[in-house]
């Protein structure tokens, strides 16, 4: 899950790592042999922008001397070229003149990033809405003011005026959003109703994913219940083998209800990140015979004061398909 507000993003820009041994060289040229595929005028750039580091010091002279240490090259990331409409279906669960609230499905990008940069939610938003989405919020994602991972399915709201936007921005920045989750867990998280609250950060040990983190990271807050269980063991007090889980978000951090259920020891069935350890041999059958191939993750709630007319809105889909074949594959165990 990430449905984070866009303007709270903290999606880390790609870092260059080496080790430079002897030093008493100027610093550009010891890092231009430290980092062949960049020229010294662009690392003599990367300087001036503070974006190097050695042992986690910025450096920032590159006519210095350099000091043996590990240096790091932050790139910034590379500017999107502008989204294309594309003629995509949309399940369109409300439009009016300032937003359009959307039933995403698993597999579409909310906007083009590298490995999608068509298909996307934006793609198909630009051919819907025409000249109306144009710009509003910014070229590379214009109307989008929240995410969803790309394999999670479930309610999106999107912009098509800049007040529109704007508005939407602010209750999401201040977790003034009602928003519910369904996921199907591997067995089940214990008790079977509870707060999670934690920090979540890049894992220290993967940047590429997110962690609990003893310090630093940003709070996070997830209410969840165990709303159905599966296979329990014929023994009295068995663990379940999986379980529907009801999760509502009161912050929207980076994967923050795939890192929270993972840390309760109850993953996300179909999780290629965080579904550490294998499910049960006939929870493994019953996610291949569904075909499930993500991370079974719906949003199925949204709800929200609309930034223009002041209605209250809210809006609620049940899982696709394989979610539903999956549920009724795991309630025959």
């Amino acid at each position: 899950m990430s449905d984070e507000p866009l303007l709270a993003e903290d999606e880390d820009p790609a870092a260059l790592e080496a080790r430079i041994e002897v030093g008493g060289v100027r610093l550009d040229k010891a890092l231009a042999g430290a980092f062949p595929t960049l020229s010294r005028a662009r690392l003599q750039a990367l300087l001036v922008e503070g974006a190097v580091t050695r042992d986690g010091q910025t450096v920032t002279g590159g006519s210095a001397k350099a000091l043996p240490g590990l240096y790091a090259v932050t790139m910034p990331p590379v500017a999107p070229a502008q989204p294309q409409p594309e003629a995509i279906p949309l399940t369109v669960l409300h439009e009016d003149a300032d937003l359009i609230v959307i039933d995403k499905p698993a597999g579409m990008a909310a906007h083009p990033a590298p490995g999608s940069e068509t298909g996307t939610l934006v793609n198909a938003l630009l051919a819907h809405c025409g000249d109306s989405l144009s710009g509003i919020g910014g070229v590379a994602r214009p109307g989008i003011v929240h995410r969803l991972d790309k394999d999670t399915s479930g309610v999106m709201v999107a912009a098509k005026t800049d007040r529109a936007h704007a508005g939407l921005s602010a209750l999401f920045a201040a977790h003034d959003i009602e928003r519910t989750y369904i996921a199907l867990t591997r067995g089940a998280p214990s008790p079977v109703k509870a707060r999670i609250e934690t920090q979540i950060g890049r894992s220290t040990s993967d940047r590429k994913k997110m962690a609990v983190l003893k310090s630093g990271g940003r709070n996070a807050i997830t209410d969840y219940v165990v709303q159905t269980t599966y296979g329990e063991p014929a023994r009295a007090g068995g663990a379940p083998l999986a379980a529907r889980v009801a999760c509502t978000l009161h912050t929207g951090r980076t994967h923050q209800i795939r890192v929270h259920l993972a840390s309760k020891g109850a993953p996300i069935l179909g999780d290629p990140v965080y579904g550490s350890g294998s499910p049960a041999a006939p929870v493994r059958a019953a996610i291949t015979e569904a075909r499930l191939d993500r991370q079974a993750l719906h949003a199925a709630v949204l709800g929200f004061v609309h930034p223009a007319t002041g209605e209250t809105l809210r809006f609620e889909t049940s899982p696709p398909t394989d979610m539903l074949a999956l549920e009724a594959l795991l309630s025959c165990l």
